[in-house]
């Protein structure tokens, strides 16, 4: 899709050569001074320029009085002064020729200073800016070390990088979903917390996002859009190439009121956007919980159809899993007379050689592999259930390797449940970092595989 002079400003936001934080501090628990180590720690590669009219330098950088101080270019500014500066510090932005702006003060229209906002948004149209905010928490671009999110390090975890983009207009719920990606290992292309959306608001990123090639994966959480007849047509002309999952927040009435006071938003019908998201065919999550495990699962290859084989090596866990299979509405695949036939050569006398395969609790790693390879196979299954106990006795971190073979091979989705604590948590992050999605029970990892399997299907369809 052709895209707007502002939407395509946004590379200079995402991936700038340089960029001015105005606001930047000497104090270690202001915002300014946040974002400035955030650039210097995580290894920005480009140049930072601390704007503070009353510093000589900030942390080993030299400090400017104004933006139009600093003789290079400058690509992007972090805007972090009081809400009365603002304007000022945009109009020096134009004049210089920054391209994109993230403002992270807060003040505007979520406190009912509409006309303020009305008027950043002016000078930032006047100047083709595209302009992030305000009241937002910023921006993050793994590949490029880009972090303006202000956030320390060392309380909030930055994700690895990845194929996931992640939109919210809530820079707390953002946080939240970075920094459980982070502890996960999930990686993610971009994360943009965008506030108020004076300028650039959700159809925007989704636009820039459809376009971008380090993006494989759109998640989105809301509160209000600005205009539901374009965030619809966005949404019909990118789910056929890219996933989109959302949440909508504010469906009650007292939520609708709080996303009114939170970003400014007006939150709509939530009967509204659950038949807009149907008819373009995005993802919608209930919970957070739903939406991170809705988005991770698209990590792996789109299946072929909904037949879920079952491997366990604990009976119970099987049952779950059946019974979640069966409210979810999927099938429970149908192993082939050579897949039992191998199984039955390969597997103790005592294992029962049918879907769901209880490979037994004393199963080791190559019981596993065994398994893997022969639904591999088996052309009857089309989806992947690896339940793994790690508290059994015969099971180590081998078994790590083999679901990663096996996934790496791309030959179907591989997903895996894994109950347990610390232990089970380890490996189940080492499984995670490499693209194979995991689950702590049966039931959301088969509401994940119901919406892929939805997802694909609806994708087949239109082609």
């Amino acid at each position: 899709m052709a895209l707007s002079k502002k939407v395509r400003n946004l590379d200079a936001v995402f991936h700038p050569g340089s960029i001015a934080v105005i606001g930047a501090s000497r104090e270690p628990n202001k915002i300014g001074h946040v974002i400035v180590k955030n650039f210097v720690d995580g290894g920005f590669s480009g140049k930072v320029y601390p704007i503070n009219p009353n510093a000589e330098e900030i942390l080993g950088l030299r400090a400017y009085k104004s933006v139009l101080a600093i003789k290079e270019k400058v690509d992007s500014a972090v805007i972090a002064v009081p809400e009365a500066a603002v304007a000022g510090v945009l109009e020096e932005c134009g004049k210089k020729g920054v391209k994109g702006i993230v403002l992270i003060t807060g003040g505007f229209s979520e406190v009912g200073k509409s006309d303020e906002e009305k008027r950043i948004a002016a000078i930032a149209e006047k100047y083709g800016m595209a302009l992030i905010g305000p009241n937002c928490m910023g921006v993050l671009t793994p590949a490029s070390r880009v972090d303006s999110v202000f956030l320390p390090i060392y309380k909030l975890g930055r994700p690895r990088v990845g194929k996931i983009a992640f939109i919210s207009q809530s820079g707390a719920v953002g946080g939240c979903i970075v920094d459980l990606a982070a502890r996960a290992g999930i990686g993610m292309s971009k994360f943009v917390s965008y506030g108020n959306a004076a300028v650039i608001n959700e159809c925007d990123l989704l636009e820039y996002l459809a376009e971008d090639k380090d993006t494989e994966i759109i998640v989105v959480y809301l509160e209000g859009v600005k205009d539901g007849r374009r965030l619809l047509e966005a949404c019909r002309k990118i789910t056929p190439k890219k996933p989109i999952v959302a949440i909508k927040a504010g469906k009650s009435a007292q939520g609708a009121q709080a996303a009114l006071s939170h970003t400014g938003s007006l939150a709509g019908s939530a009967e509204a956007y659950s038949a807009a998201f149907r008819q373009s065919r995005v993802i919608e999550a209930e919970t957070l919980d739903e939406l991170f495990d809705f988005a991770k699962i698209f990590d792996q290859p789109l299946p072929a159809g909904s037949r879920v084989g079952i491997i366990t090596n604990g009976g119970g866990m099987g049952v779950l899993a059946t019974d979640s299979l069966e409210a979810e509405k999927l099938q429970l695949a149908t192993l082939s007379g050579g897949t039992k036939s191998l199984l039955r050569q390969s597997l103790p006398s005592y294992a029962n050689v049918r879907n769901p395969l209880d490979i037994i609790g004393d199963a080791d790693s190559h019981r596993y592999e065994i398994a893997l390879n022969a639904m591999l196979r088996d052309p009857g299954v089309d989806v992947i259930l690896l339940i793994i106990l790690f508290q059994t006795a015969a099971i180590d971190s081998g078994v790590v390797n083999i679901a990663i073979r096996a996934s790496d091979q791309r030959k179907k989705p591989i997903i895996a449940v894994c109950t347990g604590g610390e232990y089970t948590e380890m490996h189940k992050r080492i499984m995670e970092s490499y693209g194979v999605p995991t689950y702590s029970s049966p039931s959301s990892a088969m509401r994940a595989i119901a919406k892929f399997v939805e997802y694909a299907k609806g994708r087949e369809r239109k082609k």
